[in-house]
Order: C-alpha cells, then structure tokens, then sequence
C-alpha cells in the first residue's frame, strides 16, 4: 500500500541550536501545528581565531529535523525565528528544504497546489551535505572554508556502501561515518564542492559521497 502523501508540498524544517534546547524548539514547533520531530546530536564547528586557541572552536549541538506541509513549515520558521531570534549571534541556524515525497506521515487532503509565484520558491541558499570516513569530517570542513564557506554541522553516521566495507579476520566491517552539512549562498557551491572533492578524492571508490539540494528559506545564516 502506498502512503506516500504526494498530493501535498512538502517540508524538511532544520533547526541547529545549543545543546539542550532542542526540545524547547519542539514544543514550540508542536504549538504551532508540527506533529512529530527527530533530533540529532552533533557538532557545530565555528571560525573563531580565540576559540581555535582555547581548543573551543567545536561546540555541541542539536539539530531538530521536522517534515510537514510547506504552508505549515514557513509558518513555524516565522515562528521559530521569531522566538528564538536566528539571526542573532547565538549561532542558531534555522532553514527549510523541499521534499519529494513523504511515506509513514498522516497524509492531508489538501491537494497539490503551486506557490504564488508558479513555480518553485526562489531562494539564495543550497546545503551541501559531504559523506566521509569518520575522522576526515574536519578535512571537508577545512577544504570549505578554503572555498568561502563559513563553517559546517557534523554530523555521526554509519555507511553500508559496496566499496566501504572492509574485512578483519574473515569479518566484514562497516566503518563509521560523518555527515558534514554546509550551508552556502548559491555563487559558491561549485567552487566549494570542488575543494571539497578534489582534497579529498571524493571521485576515487569509497571516498565519500557530496549532494546539494535547494533550501527554500533560512535564517541565521550571516
């Protein structure tokens, strides 16, 4: 059976804050017509010469993932933004990505309509995700930078790819992963997805794995 909810435009809400405040944003979220949300612990990493000194430059964070109806979505990012002030100097980031399809959600009956504008929501941002070996997410963030990029999320994970998985003793091994998201003004993704892939050989088997999608509104984003 298909329960895919492909009648309606979809959502994925990103919101990036300080540890601990993850539920703060999910309560307010759900206040405000979200019905579920996931959160992950990562890293944020952070350009600061003092910090990079004090060994500080990498600071805990959690990201809320939230998928629901684009109506509904911009609402709660005004919402969120408002509350919560992403634009300030807290390092939140808050920021919205369209989604194809969506199966195993409360489907709605509004059916599928186009923006005022016709078409898609034209938007300045792209995020850059960068899948590496555990341990080289630091090299994707330092070959960002070197392109213009202003910092990165990352993110733990763990990878079942054909060309990454090892053997020990007979024993097929799958070895951790990290996710870098980067977020990026459009007239810059290219030159930093191409540091990225040529210093760490991202078009060699089993090096990793970049992807770029639209982000439709962000905030916190300087």
């Amino acid at each position: 059976m298909d329960n895919t909810c492909g009648y309606n435009i979809f959502e994925a809400l990103y919101v990036i804050v300080d540890w601990g405040r993850g539920g703060k944003v999910i309560k307010t979220a759900k206040q405000h017509g979200i019905l579920g949300a996931t959160v992950f612990l990562e890293r944020g990493v952070v350009e600061n010469r003092l910090l990079d000194l004090l060994g500080l430059c990498t600071v805990k964070k959690e990201m809320v993932l939230m998928v629901t109806e684009q109506k509904i979505a911009f609402e709660v990012l005004e919402i969120l933004n408002s509350k919560y002030n992403f634009d300030g100097a807290n390092g939140a980031i808050a920021f919205c990505i369209p989604v194809a399809h969506v199966y195993g959600a409360r489907c709605y009956e509004n059916v599928l309509q186009e923006n005022e504008e016709g078409g898609a929501v034209k938007t300045m941002y792209r995020a850059i995700f960068t899948i590496v070996d555990r341990g080289r997410a630091e090299d994707v963030i330092d070959a960002a930078n070197e392109a213009g990029a202003k910092g990165g999320t990352i993110i733990n994970a763990r990878g079942s790819g054909i060309h990454e998985t090892n053997k020990l003793f007979s024993m097929e091994i799958e070895p951790e992963k990290e996710m870098v998201m980067i977020l990026s003004e459009k007239n810059t993704v290219e030159s930093i997805v191409s540091s990225i892939r040529n210093k760490l050989d991202i078009d060699e088997a089993g090096k990793g794995i970049i992807f770029v999608q639209e982000v439709s509104k962000a905030y916190g984003l300087r």
